[in-house]
Order: structure tokens, then C-alpha cells, then sequence
């Protein structure tokens, strides 16, 4: 079989099949892990975050060793490649190829043994970075390589590239942090590899198996070499590229095969489990951050801080910083910054004594000035101070990336190369020479410490003249940077973006000797061929070139608000190629796999499985959308198996920094679903949300008895599908539209602010009628004229459930509602964030060229922002003698109001009460989202999600402490998952205006 394109097989498809079935007949009979071989599956995995894609002939998830080893014996006895894959982060192709791909982060995530003591741990590969420094750090450890993709790349990932990161300049590389690797050869043999002594190694060498054969040839190959190995490694030390007869060469009297097959990318073997050194875990860090007016300068100040013994020395450039800007998660760096600086250069110093780090920055500070560097220094020394400089640091690919239009994207080739720090400047003024030269801008970020600066040229990969444009550069730069003896892969690894060049790079004699070693060890040529050794052309099994042209589709909602609709071909006036343009921005960066912090994606979080993340969702529907009918690939049912489990908390909308906005586009994927096989009761229902609570509250309280029936509740559960364990919401009556239009208007309050227009929300007005009397009281009291809208929904619950049209009727009404019954200009505020959130994105999206819609959505203000106001203005005072003084509130923010607008206001109007301390929790999605929680199939997932930091963060909170939330799900899910009452912030206020 051979594969071309974007991983379209071009093969006998009636041969194809029968290998495919064959072989997953055997892995199903020999694994305990799942195996998976349908299209959509090995759709997710012929991507990694690379610029290439190659679709697999199936996918396996082992459980353990022994499955590693029967996949790797299976996939050999029918003559197909294995794949070994952790996060799928690589960023020059590693872990995409044709054969079986063994992913090895689902299950095999175990940190097997820490040991503080010799300072070692022995994980699973799948374990992640962060996971492991998570546990270390309880001793004052962690893992030394510090990458970017720390909250997602596995070890097992960073063993396979040789993984560096910020900090290599004091703790080096993955290879320096390996004692030893059980692995799986390419015979299926298990077995491990360590650092042995000459007497063992000869020992081993008499065995008559393929690890005899390594002991005993490898050394062969090392010494029939040893002038091409000694002349033909490139000069600098940070290598990630070809395999590592270098570090075989220099020890005489030891023989590590642990250490030479780190970096090997899955060529020559599988790991499944690492003994890990750790390394001490720095007390304190101060961050000295120059401001600069061009990237030269920048790097010209690297000098002056390596002298000062840094822990770590970046620079980011003009444009990732405007980008952050963009992005409500890292826009918090924009006000720290002093004036527009052209480049910054991040100079971290790590220890344990406070007082000599702050003399080595002030060494640093005092050297810039001398020496004309830069026109500003911001010293950040507490965490509090670093936080958001750190988190725009860590997402700089990322947020580059966010750049892209189309198909034209910020693409890594040329990303990786590195020379000595000396050099830097003068490489990096020619490296930019070559870009001037062909027309490119790039975007510049990296580790000027070690002289590996991460440059990603704008290309276009669906113009062949883009790809040829590609090549040029790529083997200019590979030929600069041999001539500053520098190294052509420092960190990201050879894959399928450089492998290429791997003869010109080490010389026939070197480079046969690693193709001597690939055979060595894998004579079958089993594991990850074409990497390293004998690779295709660069310019093969590229993603974007080989899409083909997007079919014609009609969408209910824009996706123009979402990205720019090109990519996939132009996006006409009838949605074709805009949908499949928004699910395409992806490029698998794998942001949203992380794990222990954020909200993105909790479905991922609680599953682990590729498909419940945004790529593996994004993925899928490029797939649909790319079929010749993608109306009816939208039905798909296994499609909608991998959407299933998005709650919709629009977390990727804000975290990932493409922008990919997964709840949209799932709520278009459903209404397409619904057309070929109808609605689903169930999805009415709760799309008339409105309808059956204000019928609820109108009947209370006999609405609430089915609530308190096991046989009711059961009945639910058979006939609808709501799940019977979650408690249903308590209908009140005297309702907020009840209490509204018979209360008395108030008096003594002047009105000195104008008209402001309550948004009457259909959850709150009918089950906690306290949060809005609350709400308009203040406002009241603040100078505001309230206007209550309460007859008409906005839509959310319909968008939810992909009923668009309902919705975009809906959202048509209400925006025609409050643009002729209201002043202009006027703001329109509201306590349900999923609600009022609605107005200003959706609405968009469902009615974009609807000027009453759009008049609206620029209207809408978060109910505390203007209490904020009232009260710095003296509008508002809240007593300094209120119960709540002296107590701590724990918040939980709504995923919407995080995504759309942050919860700044939210936090600052608690602080505004006297005497307390605001908490703000990183607890992710409370897992409810909506009507998801009452799903019967749903349920588990749903308290899994709260459960995961939720539910642990409030149950450690002692009585005293007030939990706060502005969700009404959220409130349900945290009363639910902890029999904690939850108050909504304008309560709090209220209570903190009136009581003593």
C-alpha cells in the first residue's frame, strides 16, 4: 500500500479492506485496549501539529505492555507500519504515517513510582509533563526539560523527540534525564534498556535474540564509524536530530541504549514505561522582561544575560504580542507592557535565595543600561506578578498561529534550527534575508539562551508555488546553518519536515551508519519508517494541498464571525467552505488536552479520549464537510458520537488560541442531523425551556412533586432520557415577572443614570426570583429606571439542542422587542451569563447582517459592571458592618461569561464588599452545561467533569466560607456535587447593601 496526499490510501480498496479486517480481527482477539479501524477515528489520527497528514489504517489504545507488544507482532505478521503516538504535538510530522497507529496516552498515563529519595520517577509513557510535576513537587522536584506544551505533551512524546524547552540552558535535554526504557522492539520482544558496564554488555551479547544483536553490532557500527561520527555531528550541542551514535561514541567503558534511542522517534523502538531523573524544584523566580525596539536588539541583549546565569532567556516578537492582545486569555500581559514594544526578551533566574536573584536581575538591568540595551526593564518577582507573563510566553506557537487566514498559516520547517548564542544575531539578521528574498513574513519566538529561535514563515500550502517556495527556503536555511555549525533540528525533531536532508546534514559515511542502525534494529522496517532515515521529500503527505474542494452546503449560521471563511476553498454567500474553514483553522497544537487547569476541554478531561477533544471534534467535522455531499455526511451518526459529549461551554472559543468554536459549530452539525432524521422529543422539550418552566412556576407547587417521585422520576428517565439521580430544578410561583409588575415602584431613589433594560432570563425569573429582585433593587438604588424584559427567550436552549431555526426566530424577536421598546444607546443587562451571552455572540452569528441584532449586542453590559460603577461613584454603599465581613468567597465563574468577556467585573464587584477576600477558582466547567447534566446518558460524565477540581476545591472549604457562582447550572451542579448552597454575586451585594 502506498499513501499520497493529505493520507488518502491510493491502493486495491478490495485489498485494503481485507488487510484492515484481518488485522483487526487479530488486535481485537490479542489486546485488551480498544481498537478502533472506522474513517472517522483515522480521521483524528492523520493529524499531529504538523503541516502534514497521513490517515492511518486503524488505531489501537493499549492497556499495558503486553498490548504494545501484541500490536507490534500483529501489525508486522500482516506487513503494516506502527506509529508510536503520545499527545500528537509533534510539529514536524512523527507521529502521522499509513501503518497502525498505537496511542499511547489514553491508558498507559500511570506514574508507577516516585522517589524522592534517589530523586527518580518511573512513569507510563502517556504521562504527562505537567502531571508528573504535579506530583514531584509535594519533594521539591520536578522533570528538568520544561516544554511550551507542558500541560499536554507526554514523557513518552518528549523521550521520542528529545524534548528541551525553556530551561535547557541549566537542565539540557530529555536525553540527559533518562536512566532507563522498557521497551517493545521491533519483534515484539520486551525489553529494557539501561547503562551498562562493558562486562554486562558483552554478557548480553551472546543472547541469540534482537537485543543480543544490538549489544553485539551496535558497538561494531560505533567503532567501523568513528571518524565520520566524530567530524559529522554538527558542532552545537543541542541536538534533536538523527540517532545518537555521538553519545555511544564518548563512552568508552559504558553502553547506554536508554540514552541512544531517546530521540529516535519511534524508529527503532516502542517505549512503555521510563525511569525518569528528576531534578530540584526552584523555591523562588524573578523575571527581568526587556522591552526593545526591533528583534535585533533583543537579541543583541543576550550576551549581557547570560552572563548573569539565567535559568532561561526568551524572546517574543511584535506579532504574538499584538495577537495576545486579541485574546481574553492572555490580554491581561497588554497592561503590564510600557509603550509598543518591537520584541521582548524574558530573562528568568531560578533558585532558592531570594536576595541573590534579585542581585543577579538587578546585575542584568545594570548591564542593559550600560550597554544601551532595550528602553524599559519590567521586573516581575512575585507569582502574582508573573502569571500572565508566563502563560503569554507558553502559548507563543499557539498564539502565532491565531495568525493564520485560510490556508495561509504560520508553518513550522524552518522552526527548529539553533547556533551557538554568539552567533545568534548575526544568523538570525541572514535567516531574515532569506525570508526578504522569497516575499515571507514570519512570526519570531524562542530560546535565545541556547540560540534556537522558533521562526515560522506564512505560507500558503493549497498554492503548489507556495510549496515550491517552501523548499527553497528550507534548504537556504539547512545551508546557513551548517555553516555557523549549527543544528538543523535543536528540539522539534527531523520527522517527515527535515528527515530529507538528513545525508546533506551528517554526510554519506554518518548517515549510512544511522541507516545501518535502522536496520539493525528494525530489519521489517515495522516502526515509523520514512522518519530519520530514507524519507520521502518534504513536500509529500501535505494537509492542506490535498483537501479537496469543499462541497456545496448551505449553513443556518455565519461562520464568518467564527474565522475567516477561506482555507478550504472561498466561502460563498451560501455558506460553502465557511463551516469546514472554521473546523479546518485547527492545527492540532493539542491545547485542548490539557489538564489541571482552564476549562477547555472538560469532556477530554474527564474521558481522556482524543475524539472528546476540540481537534478530535474539529477533525471529524472537516472529514463530514469534506465529503462530495457534506449535508448528508453532517447525519453521520458515528460523526455525532464524536460531537456527543461537547458541552457547549464554549471554553475553545477563548482557550484555544486558533479560536475554533466548537459549540457553534455543533449547534449548526445538529440542526443538519435533525433534517435527515427529525428532532428528538427530548431536544423540543428542552428547546422549549421557556415554555415549561413559566408553566411550571404558573403551576407550582404541584410542578415540583414529580421532582420528589422515584416512579415519576423513572418514568422520566424511560420516556425522555432525563437522568433520575439529578435533582430538578424548585418552580417558585411569585416569580420575578410576578414580583415585577405588582411590587410598588420604589421610592427615594432619584433616577440619575438612565434606562436600563433586565433581561428576565428563562431559568432564574421562574426557579430564583431572588437573584433579579436583587439585581433591580440595586440598580435602583444606583440611579437606574429598570425595564423588565420578560416575554421572550433568547434562543440558547434551542441553539443547544441545534434547533437554529427556532432560535434565529427567537433571537430576531427579542433583538426587534428591545430595539423598539427601548432608548438607544441604553444598556441591556442580565444575571444568567449563558443568557445575556447569547445577545452579543450567537445572535451574531444567527441574524449578522440584522441591524437591531447588532444594535443590541453592542448594548449588552454585564449587570456587574454597572454596580461596580455605582459604587465607586458612591452610588452604592455596602456596609462595612455586613455579615459577610470577615468571610472568604470562593468563585466559580460561567463558561460563557469566562469566554465572551472574563469574569474581571464579576471578581471586582465582590472585592467591593468590605472586609471580604475573594477566591477566584481554576476549577474548569462545573460539568452541568445546560439540559447536559439532566441527560440520562450524560449523568456520569457530567459529575466526572465536576468532580475533576470543582467539587474537591469547595468540599476543602471550611463552613464559614461563601460559594459563589453566576451559572444557575453551575449553582444546581455545585448544591448536587457537594450540598454547598451557592449565592449569585448580585445577592451577596444586596445582602452586603441591606444587613448588618
Amino acid at each position: 500500500m502506498t499513501v499520497t496526499g493529505a493520507g488518502r490510501p491510493t491502493h486495491d480498496s478490495a485489498r485494503s479492506q481485507e488487510l484492515a479486517r484481518g488485522l483487526q480481527r487479530d488486535l481485537a482477539k490479542d489486546l485488551d485496549g480498544e481498537v478502533q479501524f472506522d474513517d472517522y477515528t483515522r480521521q483524528l489520527f492523520a493529524r499531529d501539529a504538523s503541516m502534514y497528514a497521513i490517515t492511518p489504517l486503524g488505531v489501537v489504545f493499549p492497556r499495558h505492555a503486553d498490548d504494545v507488544a501484541a500490536a507490534v507482532a500483529a501489525a508486522a505478521a500482516h506487513g503494516v507500519s506502527v506509529v508510536p503516538r503520545g499527545a500528537g504535538t509533534s510539529l514536524a510530522g512523527q507521529t502521522v504515517g499509513p501503518g497502525l497507529v498505537l496511542d499511547l496516552s489514553r491508558h498507559m498515563n500511570r506514574i508507577v513510582e516516585l522517589d524522592a529519595g534517589s530523586g527518580t520517577a518511573l512513569v507510563e509513557p502517556g504521562v504527562v509533563q505537567d502531571q508528573l510535576n504535579r506530583a514531584a513537587s509535594p519533594w521539591g522536584l520536578m522533570f528538568g526539560p520544561d516544554t511550551s506544551t507542558s500541560n499536554r505533551a507526554t514523557i513518552g512524546g518528549m523521550i521520542g523527540n528529545n524534548s528541551a524547552g525553556s530551561g535547557s540552558v541549566r537542565h539540557g535535554m530529555t536525553i540527559d534525564h533518562v536512566r532507563e526504557l522498557d521497551v517493545v522492539l521491533s519483534d515484539a520482544s520486551r525489553i529494557r534498556l539501561d547503562r551498562v558496564d562493558e562486562a554486562e554488555r558483552a554478557r548480553r551479547a551472546t543472547r541469540p535474540t534482537l537485543e543480543g544483536a544490538l549489544h553485539r553490532e551496535l558497538p561494531e557500527i560505533v567503532r567501523a564509524n568513528a571518524t565520520a561520527i566524530a567530524e559529522g555531528f554538527p558542532a552545537h550541542w543541542r541536538r534533536a536530530c538523527g540517532y545518537r551514535l555521538d553519545r555511544l561514541a564518548r563512552e568508552d567503558s559504558f553502553f547506554d541504549l536508554a540514552k541512544f534511542v531517546v530521540g529516535s522517534e519511534g524508529t527503532l523502538a516502542v517505549a512503555t514505561s521510563a525511569l525518569v531523573d528528576l531534578v530540584p524544584r526552584p523555591s523562588r523566580t524573578v523575571i527581568a522582561v526587556g522591552h526593545f525596539t526591533s528583534v535585533a536588539g533583543a537579541i543583541d541583549a543576550t550576551q549581557d544575560a547570560l552572563a548573569c546565569d539565567p535559568a532561561a532567556v526568551e524572546l517574543m516578537d511584535r506579532t504574538i504580542l499584538d495577537l495576545s492582545r486579541r485574546k481574553i486569555e492572555y490580554a491581561a500581559l497588554g497592561d503590564l507592557l510600557n509603550g509598543e514594544p518591537e520584541a521582548l526578551l524574558f530573562v528568568s533566574f531560578s533558585g532558592d535565595d531570594e536576595d541573590e536573584l534579585l542581585a543577579r536581575l538587578k546585575r542584568l538591568t545594570t548591564l542593559w543600561s550600560r550597554h544601551g540595551h532595550g528602553y524599559h526593564t519590567l521586573r516581575a518577582v512575585t507569582p502574582a506578578q508573573q502569571s500572565s507573563l508566563l502563560k503569554v510566553r507558553k502559548a507563543g506557537l499557539g498564539l502565532l498561529m491565531a495568525a493564520s487566514e485560510g490556508t495561509r498559516r504560520p508553518l513550522a520547517f524552518v522552526e527548529d534550527t539553533a547556533v551557538d548564542p554568539v552567533h545568534l544575531g548575526d544568523y538570525t539578521r541572514r535567516f531574515k534575508e532569506v525570508l526578504d528574498r522569497h516575499g515571507m513574513t514570519a512570526g519570531f519566538y524562542g530560546h535565545c539562551s541556547v540560540g534556537c529561535l522558533h521562526i515560522r514563515p506564512f505560507l500558503d500550502l493549497a498554492d503548489p508555488a507556495d510549496v515550491v517556495k517552501m523548499r527553497g527556503v528550507a534548504v537556504e536555511i539547512k545551508d546557513l546553518v551548517a555553516e555557523y555549525g549549527g543544528v538543523n533540528s535543536s528540539e522539534h525533531g527531523d520527522g517527515l519536515a527535515r528527515s530529507e536532508f538528513n545525508r546533506e546534514i551528517f554526510g554519506d559515511r554518518l548517515y549510512e551508519a544511522m541507516r545501518q542502525v535502522k536496520k539493525l534494529f528494525d530489519p521489517g522496517n515495522v516502526l515509523n519508517p520514512g522518519k530519520i532515515v530514507d524519507a520521502q521529500p518534504m513536500t509529500e503527505n501535505l494537509r492542506d494541498a490535498a483537501l479537496p474542494p469543499a462541497g456545496p452546503l448551505r449553513t443556518r449560521l455565519s461562520f464568518e464571525v467564527i474565522g475567516k471563511g477561506a482555507g478550504s476553498g472561498p466561502a460563498s454567500a451560501d455558506g460553502t467552505g465557511a463551516m469546514r474553514a472554521a473546523a479546518d483553522r485547527c492545527m492540532n497544537i493539542g491545547l485542548c488536552r490539557k489538564s489541571g487547569s482552564g476549562t477547555m476541554c472538560p469532556s477530554y478531561m474527564a474521558t481522556r479520549k482524543e475524539e472528546d477533544s476540540t481537534r478530535g471534534r474539529a477533525a471529524a467535522l472537516v472529514k463530514a464537510l469534506s465529503e462530495p455531499d457534506p449535508r448528508a455526511a453532517l447525519g453521520d451518526e458515528r460523526l455525532h458520537e464524536v460531537l456527543d459529549l461537547c458541552l457547549m461551554c464554549k471554553a475553545c472559543k477563548s482557550e484555544c488560541p486558533l479560536g475554533v468554536d466548537m459549540a457553534t459549530l455543533k449547534s449548526e452539525a445538529l440542526s443538519h442531523h435533525h433534517d435527515r432524521h427529525g428532532v428528538p422529543l427530548r431536544s423540543r422539550l428542552f428547546g422549549s425551556i421557556r415554555l415549561l418552566n413559566r408553566l411550571g412556576s404558573a403551576t407550582a407547587p404541584l410542578s415540583n412533586l414529580p421532582g420528589r417521585s422515584a416512579l415519576l422520576r423513572r418514568l422520566m428517565d424511560r420516556t425522555v432520557g432525563i437522568a433520575p439521580a439529578r435533582p430538578l430544578p424548585v418552580f417558585v410561583r411569585h416569580n420575578l415577572s410576578r414580583w415585577f409588575r405588582r411590587r410598588r415602584p420604589a421610592a427615594g431613589h432619584a433616577v440619575t443614570q438612565g434606562t436600563v433594560t433586565y433581561l428576565a432570563d428563562s431559568f432564574t425569573t421562574f426557579t430564583e426570583p431572588d437573584i433579579g429582585r436583587a439585581a433591580i433593587r440595586l440598580l435602583e438604588q444606583a440611579g437606574w429606571d429598570v425595564r423588565l424584559e420578560s416575554g421572550v427567550c433568547c434562543g440558547r436552549s434551542s441553539l443547544s439542542k441545534g434547533l437554529v431555526d427556532d432560535a434565529k426566530d427567537k433571537a430576531r424577536h427579542l433583538a426587534d422587542t428591545l430595539s423598539t421598546s427601548t432608548e438607544a444607546s441604553s444598556p441591556v443587562v442580565g444575571c444568567e451569563p449563558s443568557c445575556l451571552m447569547t445577545l452579543r455572540d450567537e445572535h451574531l452569528s444567527l441574524l449578522p447582517d440584522d441591524p437591531a441584532v447588532k444594535d443590541i449586542a453592542g448594548r449588552v453590559r454585564q449587570v456587574e459592571e454597572l454596580l461596580v460603577e455605582a459604587i465607586d461613584d458612591g452610588r452604592l454603599r455596602p456596609r462595612e458592618d455586613s455579615w459577610l465581613a470577615g468571610r472568604t468567597l470562593v468563585y466559580h465563574g460561567h463558561c460563557h461569561q469566562k469566554a465572551e468577556v472574563g469574569t474581571g467585573a464579576t471578581v471586582a464587584l465582590l472585592s467591593r464588599i468590605p472586609g471580604v477576600s475573594v477566591v477566584e477558582l481554576d476549577a474548569g466547567c462545573c460539568g452541568m452545561a445546560g439540559s447536559f447534566g439532566f441527560e440520562s446518558e450524560h449523568y456520569d460524565v457530567s459529575m466526572t467533569v465536576g468532580g475533576d477540581r470543582l467539587f474537591p476545591a469547595i468540599e476543602a472549604e471550611p463552613p464559614e466560607t461563601v460559594v459563589v457562582a453566576t451559572g444557575v447550572s453551575c449553582r444546581q451542579q455545585i448544591f448536587h456535587g457537594t450540598a454547598r448552597d451557592a449565592w449569585h454575586p448580585v445577592q451577596l451585594l444586596w445582602e452586603a447593601v441591606t444587613s448588618g
